[in-house]
């Protein structure tokens, strides 16, 4: 048998979940508080519950017999049943007790002592004034329908119920094309408006085309579901199909969501639209292209012109075959890739594009002239996702390595940074699942793991990212605190934020590791000391004279030569493999970052933004 000792350990005990605040006015409850017969039996078996909405018509009498208040026309009221939700709508402590006892259809009569109507203490529901709240009240209850439904609007003020279920998960948005077939009622069934034959009726999404409470519930609406919305007058306005809100506080839309045709603004200006001509095969969009994915598609370019010239058709142009590219390469204009990235196989998409994201900033057709706006017919056959490392040993692992990061260099060199950065850091990812099996395995892995993070250093260096820059660098010095190729990215980074002392640290703790790295050390660090005296100049001259020159200073005649002379001999050194042997460097003080917030500019304008990647 086993025996279990006495722990030392001490546990907490669990705290107690505090009361709801329905649970503490609960406590109020005293026996014969609520009483209740039935007139007429319900149907079916099931009660409302927490968070249903529930449709009743109630009046309220004293034991006299005399009406205090009623929602029924020929008992005083406006003949509309009042709509509450349980959970969310405030109301007396005896319905919200009374009714989960009822069944659809029924009626019952309540006899409600004060402090469970209006006469509670603290009472969350307001009684107008002259009411009798401190009296025994019958309140005789009509439970009219209940069922789940989803909230849209915090004040219950829009409210949908699903009568029958859509197929997908894609939603209408702006500026999305809209088809439904759609009635207008009021509570009792009396039609005000019905367009269910014929055409649907059409509108597009986020252009105050109809009333802005049918449009919030179209929108949580997938296609071919059917629905019923309720919406108050605060969320009504006039359209085409009621010409009047006159004598109206409430509408039951009764909606089919026929059809939605999806128009994306990608950019969010209205510059750059994607419209769906043809659905898709799948889901979206969770069946999209994802980023390195190999995709082929048809596609048509035209101008945006009277005569919409087509200056390119893969049909005619590329001897029928589609074109085929991998995304996130840079292979086709940055619009174009934008736009297909929201597409699923099979769909065909319209796209209208800007200058800077067509041809502007890619090899322009010659068709095609500077600054056109263009338009793409899309039609995306297939694509292929980007192969994971399953099943691959190590040196397969680190052959994909070596061809992802080829690619990654080559759009470092076309100035694509984003690009670039992309391609590395799937790299990045994906180590995360590698397990060397051996010590040569294990050395290599992390060798080519700080080359990679040091090309990510230098995309952000490169974007002007130059604490993220410093960041980076630091993941590999973490590991390896005499890193010298992460010391001079580093301390690069550091130079073009205007750490001074701290670049100028890192490159001479680079002499100190590895006397072969002197020499392009000591051209960095005469870098630091010209852009220093640079940035000291304008702030003397800024500041009229304050400050004197001081003992050393480099010439402003000589000062470029000599910069001019380490910028090609850094150049010419970054490329080179260096050791790695000493300890790391020591953070120093900051001055003139603090004076002079120029040092990005300068450290463009003479050439310090060089990079080398790995």
């Amino acid at each position: 048998m086993a025996v279990v000792e006495d722990s030392d350990e001490q546990y907490e005990p669990q705290k107690n979940k505090s009361p709801s605040e329905y649970e503490k006015r609960r406590k109020k409850i005293v026996p014969g508080g609520l009483m209740k017969a039935v007139i007429r039996p319900g149907t079916g078996e099931k009660s409302p519950t927490d968070g249903d909405q529930v449709i009743y018509h109630c009046t309220i009498r004293t034991l006299d017999g005399v009406v205090v208040e009623s929602t029924r026309a020929e008992l005083g009221g406006n003949g509309m049943p009042k709509r509450d939700l349980f959970g969310k709508t405030k109301m007396i402590l005896g319905l919200m007790e009374g009714m989960p006892t009822m069944l659809r259809g029924e009626v019952a009569m309540f006899k409600v002592k004060p402090e469970m109507h209006y006469g509670e203490e603290d009472c969350p529901v307001f009684a107008e004034e002259g009411f009798p709240k401190d009296d025994v009240l019958n309140f005789e209850i009509e439970l009219i329908d209940f069922s789940k439904v989803k909230v849209i609007t915090e004040d219950l003020g829009v409210v949908k119920k699903i009568k029958e279920e859509g197929q997908g998960w894609e939603q209408p948005r702006e500026p999305y094309e809209i088809k439904i077939w759609v009635s207008g009622m009021f509570w009792d069934g009396k039609v005000l408006f019905s367009h269910t034959t014929g055409e649907p009726f059409f509108f597009t999404f986020g252009k105050s085309e109809v009333p802005k409470g049918l449009e919030m519930g179209i929108g949580t609406m997938s296609k071919g579901e059917k629905a019923i919305i309720y919406v108050t007058r605060k969320y009504l306005a006039e359209f085409s199909l009621i010409p009047s809100l006159e004598g109206i506080s409430e509408i039951q839309f009764e909606v089919e969501l026929v059809h939605f045709v999806q128009v994306r603004d990608v950019l969010g200006d209205g510059r750059l639209i994607k419209r769906r001509l043809r659905d898709g095969r799948g889901e979206f969009p969770m069946d999209c292209p994802l980023q390195d994915s190999l995709l082929h598609a048809h596609y048509k370019g035209m101008l945006v012109n009277e005569e919409k010239t087509i200056f390119y058709d893969t049909r005619v142009h590329n001897n029928g075959q589609p074109l085929e590219f991998r995304s996130g390469e840079g292979a086709v204009p940055q619009g174009f890739e934008m736009c297909i990235r929201l597409m699923l196989p099979g769909e065909i998409a319209l796209v209208t594009c800007p200058p800077e994201y067509a041809y502007d900033k890619f090899p322009r057709p010659s068709e095609v002239p500077l600054g056109a706006y263009v338009q793409w017919e899309i039609e995306l056959l297939d694509y292929e996702k980007q192969k994971d490392w399953t099943g691959f040993n190590f040196r397969e692992i680190m052959e994909d390595v070596e061809s992802i990061k080829g690619t990654g260099n080559r759009l470092f060199k076309e100035g694509k940074y984003e690009l670039a950065k992309a391609k590395y850091e799937h790299v990045l990812r994906e180590f995360n699942h590698v397990n060397p099996q051996d010590d040569d395995e294990g050395k290599e892995f992390a060798d080519v793991r700080n080359l990679i993070n040091l090309n990510v250093a230098a995309c952000w260096l490169k974007m002007g990212e130059y604490r993220k820059s410093i960041e980076t660098c630091n993941k590999v010095l973490g590991t390896n605190p005499v890193h010298v190729k992460a010391l001079y990215r580093r301390g690069m980074a550091l130079l073009a934020a205007g750490d001074f002392d701290e670049a100028r640290a890192d490159f001479k703790q680079m002499m100190l590791i590895d006397k072969s790295s002197e020499a392009s050390a000591k051209a960095a660090l005469l870098k630091v000391k010209q852009e220093e005296q640079e940035t000291e100049r304008r702030a003397r001259q800024q500041f009229k004279g304050l400050f004197d020159k001081k003992p050393g200073e480099i010439s402003e005649s000589g000062a470029n030569d000599e910069v001019a002379v380490a910028d090609e001999y850094v150049a010419a050194q970054e490329d080179e493999q260096l050791l790695e042997t000493a300890v790391p460097p020591t953070p120093r003080s900051i001055l003139w970052s603090k004076i002079w917030p120029s040092a990005k500019k300068l450290f463009t304008n003479l050439g310090l933004d060089r990079c080398t990647i790995l």
